[in-house]
Order: C-alpha cells, then structure tokens, then sequence
C-alpha cells in the first residue's frame, strides 16, 4: 500500500496553528512559519497515517460491513485533512521557499488521489467527504467479494482467471470474461458521482480536473508529462506491434478464422489473462521452436517443496544478498501470504508500509508457481524501497515518482534468471542459448504486452476525469482504447450497461496506473545500469546480480533518497542519466524481436 497520504486517507485534526502567513511575506518570515506549518501537518498526517493504515489493512483482510464502515470514516477524515492542509498552502503561493519546502508544498497540493471539495460550512464539507468516502469503500468492496456463477458454482477472480490462463475451449473462455466483467455493473453510478465530487475538489486546489493533478506529481508540468509519456510509447510500440502480429498468427493457426482471424483485433479472451495486459498463460501456444529451457518452473517449485513462506523468503534473500538487512520478524507474523478459508479478501497483490518505519508487510494470496514467485519479488521491492527511505520527513516518505516503486521488486526480478535459479538449487544446470527465445518470449508475453494495457487505463481516467467521455460513454471508450493501443476486442457484443474498467481493480481501488507503464521503462533501465555495474559483457537477459553487494550500494543510496529530490536526480544516482528511456527494453528484447520480423514475413501486421 502507497503511502496513506497519497492515498487520500488521513485523519481530521485541530486546525493548525502558524497558518496564517501569505504571499508576498518576507523571505525569512516564509520560511519560519513554513517550517512551523509543514512541521505541523507532517505530524498530523504521520499521527493519523498510522490509524488509518491499521484500518484499511482490517478491512482488506475481513471484508465485513463493518469494516467498510470503519474504512468509509478513515477515509473521510482523510480527505477532510488532506485538503484542509493542500488548501493551507495557498498562502505560501509567491512567497521564497527553500527547494524542500517547496518540495512538500506541492506534494501537499498534488499529492491527494480524490479530493472532496472544501467549501459550504463544516457539516457540508464533512458530508461531502463522507459520500466521497463511502463511494470509494463500496467500490473497492463490490470488487473484493466480487464472483459469477457457472455451471452452478461460485466463481471468484481467481478461479474465472484460472479458466482463462488454462482453458482453449473459445466458449469456455468467452464465458469466464464475461461472466467477471458483471461483478462491476453496478459500480457505474457511483463511479460517474465520484469523478463529480473529485473533479470539484481538484479545481479548488488549483488543478483543471483530476487528470491534471496526478499528472502534476512528476516534477514537470502536466502536458510536458504526457509527452514524456508519448515519447517512451513510441520508443517501445514497434515491440509490441511486432509481438501482437506473431501472436495473432499463432491464435489464428490454434483456432481458426472463425474465433480468431489472421488480420485486425486479437480477441481479449484469447490471451491467457482476464485484462489482456500479460499474455503468459498462452505461452504454450505461442513458444517458439526448439527453445524449450529444460525446466518448467510451476512443476519445479512443487517438486522442490516450495510452500507460500518459502516463496517469500526465497525473495528476501534476494534483496539482502545486495547487503540490505533482512526484513523484521513482525513482517512474518503479520502479513497475509495465503488466502484464508473463514472470510472475504482483497486477494490483489499489495505491499504495505504501516507505521512508516518497521511495520513492513505483503498482503497476497501466494499460490506456488512461477508467477507468484516473480510477483513476491515485486511485492517485497516495495517493502524494502519503503523501510530504506524510513529516516527521511514525512513527506519524502515515498518513491522518486510512483512508477520507481513499481519498478524496484521488478528490477530484481528481472534477475530470475536460469543462472539464479541454479545458485538457488532449483535447477541443476543452466539451459543452452539455443532456449533463450523462448526465455525472452515467455518474459515478452509478461513485459511487452503489458505496455499499452498500462496506458490505457489512465488514458480513459483522463478523457473521464477531463469530461471528454460521459458516464454512458464509458464502456465504449474503453473498448475503443484497447483496440487503439491494445489491438484487443472483446469476445462478443457488450451490453448496455457494461461497465468494463470496474473489473479491474485499479479502478475501482482508485490507484493511478500510469506508475505501471513508467516502471516498465525504468526498470529496464535499472537493470542495464545494474550489469554494466557488475562488469556484465553477455546479453542483457541473462545478467543476475544476484549476491552482488557492490551494486547493491548504489542501488541503496537511490532508494533513501525516497521523494526528497525530484526523480531525474534518484534516477541519475543509479543509472547516470536523467532521462526515462526505452531503450534499454528494447535491446533487452532485440534478438527476440529480430527473430519475431522473421516469423511475421508475409503476413498484414497491424489492426
């Protein structure tokens, strides 16, 4: 879990005091009462940070009424602080602030996913927020306990998602997709009420609308941004062209013209995920020739006695091979690592940072295979980037941007190499070059296609946020975006009153998702500064730096730095450049990619 702040959960407090300084005020006199006012909300947001993190974790593991009423409360005496302080910092618009005040001002002011607006008398402002936070609880609820009925058995998303990553009956599948996009038809109207209140509350604090204040929390203007965004597509969108017309081929050769044609859209339920964003359950149908690595890492987990724990501390060690310090032992006797069988989860993957110190902890429902065990090293990545900026403010208690979070645990994963797996005794020896197109395939179908799918979900939060798109708009804007970028349709006809995006969690759960595709990118980059580091001279997909303690230096100093400096400086500390770049994801993939080219000869690419 983000930091509760940035989550726009904290606490209603005393109003504070040495608020009242302004504008236009002296230069010494700006920064005296801003220290004493920053100082001041710190406390309140770290005092409260703190309840209210307990109560969102009760809540995403005893799925109660009650306890979506106790996160509904949290949640609107987070938003009533939240905006109280990010207004308070208007008065310091103008005046000369150290590089750090500013800093924290603008976090103060951008940092809140959703906020309500502040206006009306106090019982207005507290209703407003209350609805905003009852709206957000129920839709993260509706999610969480979410399941559809087939063959007169309940399904949850697990279940439905297994039927898709291992079903090749095309009805079959189309049943499963479309039986879990029902759990969120009714989230619709809450959603359009909640975009309402959000959009009112971000113009209050100065932003066009909700769009516009995520986008300003990456240390640049917004439409500078979003060009930013364009760029590192462009850079990586001929990759996932090539991808999408090799797989389509293979589809249409396993199902034919009628289910999958040769030319336009894939169809979504084909991919092996229930979103279309990572393709890995088709890998079987798609793997090249010949490139069979020797081992299957699902049926070696099992074989080796790999439970749920040892998964986990499987990628502990990872982390503190580097020469970071092993994780408390609170975090082994508090988390969640399996799905119990008395109560209702939120079973999605998350890390959380409880009191902003020590209390570190996973939450997931970890079964033993390959996925999961690639997935706990995303989640401890970010455990550990969250203990390491421990020491800093309050404030910078956070990633360089949210995509550096999302990019840590996935940097190290990158490292699952066949060379790992051997130092871990899970394999007894390493496979020959000859297996690495299928290596690099089955981390393509992970990878590559994940990158337009990480647009798309904020691109339609945008052209939502920005009313570009109106509530009876939505399913078809977001049918429209994934075959814009994703070259997907869905398997038939939707209805009228679908509403697609609510079956994926980040949209209920209100986590922005641009934080994904950027860690796509960065960490690439992180693990092509980590080999030449570590003196790597081979292909970048076979480079470990497993036990390396040398880059796990530098790769320390970048995560202490937490959000104290703008992300360009975190970046620059560890890579040596200030620049997100594709790049290095594309020549990570090159010897796939030349390869793909010659599949795809002869055959209209493209949609």
């Amino acid at each position: 879990m983000r930091k509760i702040l940035l989550g726009g959960v904290a606490a209603v407090g005393l109003l504070l005091a040495g608020c009242n300084g302004g504008g236009g005020t002296t230069s010494e006199a700006a920064k005296t009462d801003a220290t004493t006012f920053l100082a001041g909300a710190e406390k309140e947001l770290s005092d409260f940070s703190d309840y209210a993190a307990r109560v969102a974790w009760v809540n995403a593991n005893f799925i109660t009424e009650d306890t979506d009423w106790l996160a509904a409360r949290a949640g609107s005496e987070g938003t009533l602080l939240t905006v109280r302080l990010a207004n308070a910092t208007k008065q310091y618009e103008g005046a000369s602030l150290t590089p750090d005040q500013q800093r924290k001002m603008q976090i103060l002011r951008a940092g809140i996913v959703m906020p309500a607006p502040s206006t009306g008398t106090p019982d207005e402002q507290k209703a407003i927020a209350d609805e905003l936070s009852k709206i957000t609880t129920d839709l993260q609820s509706t999610y969480g306990k979410g399941k559809f009925t087939i063959d007169g058995k309940e399904l949850n998303l697990e279940q439905l998602s297994e039927i898709i990553s291992s079903s090749r009956d095309p009805k079959k599948l189309q049943q499963a997709w479309e039986g879990w996009q029902t759990i969120a038809v009714p989230m619709k109207a809450d959603y359009a009420r909640m975009v309402e209140i959000g959009n009112a509350g971000a113009k209050e604090l100065g932003f066009s609308d909700i769009a516009d204040m995520w986008l300003a929390n990456y240390d640049m203007p917004s439409k500078d941004m979003e060009a930013t965004v364009e760029k590192l597509w462009s850079q990586v969108q001929p990759l996932y062209n090539d991808l999408h017309c090799y797989t389509r081929n293979k589809l249409n050769a396993k199902y034919g013209d009628a289910v999958q044609p040769k030319t336009g859209p894939i169809r979504a339920d084909l991919l092996g995920n229930m979103w279309a964003q990572q393709w890995n359950g088709i890998y079987d149908i798609v793997a090249p020739p010949a490139s069979d690595p020797g081992y299957d890492l699902n049926k070696v987990l099992v074989a080796k006695n790999y439970d749920p724990i040892k998964m986990v501390k499987t990628g502990e060690a990872f982390f503190t091979s580097l020469g970071l310090a092993p994780l408390p032992e609170t975090f082994w006797t508090r988390s969640l690592i399996t799905r119990p069988r008395d109560r209702e989860v939120i079973c999605h993957a998350s890390a959380w940072d409880l009191d902003n110190l020590e209390d570190l902890r996973i939450k997931m429902c970890t079964q033993v295979n390959a996925e999961d065990f690639s997935t706990v090293h995303h989640e401890l990545g970010h455990n550990f980037y969250q203990r390491a900026y421990n020491k800093q403010d309050f404030l910078f208690k956070n990633g360089a941007n949210d995509g550096f979070h999302e990019a840590i645990g996935d940097f190290v994963a990158l490292s699952i190499t066949p060379e790992y797996l051997k130092q871990l005794g899970l394999i007894s020896t390493s496979p020959p070059a000859s297996a690495d197109l299928g290596l690099l395939m089955d981390r393509a179908l992970e990878k590559i296609a994940f990158l337009p799918f990480g647009l798309k979900v904020d691109k339609w939060r945008w052209q939502v946020f920005r009313g570009e798109v109106k509530p009876e708009q939505y399913n078809q804007a977001w049918v429209d975006l994934g075959k814009q970028y994703q070259g997907i349709v869905p398997p038939g006809e939707r209805p009228a009153d679908a509403f697609d995006p609510g079956a994926k969690f980040h949209i209920p759960g209100n986590t922005p998702y641009l934080r994904y595709f950027l860690s796509f990118i960065l960490q690439f980059q992180f693990h092509k500064a980590a080999c030449e580091q570590a003196g790597w001279t081979g292909p970048l997909h076979r480079c470990s730096i497993y036990n390396n303690k040398e880059v796990g230096a530098k790769f320390a100093t970048m995560l202490e730095m937490g959000a104290s400096k703008p992300w360009p400086e975190a970046l620059e500390a560890f890579t040596g450049t200030r620049e997100m770049d594709g790049s290095a994801l594309v020549a990570y993939f090159a010897p796939l990619q030349a390869w793909m080219k010659e599949q795809n000869a002869g055959q209209t690419c493209g949609w």
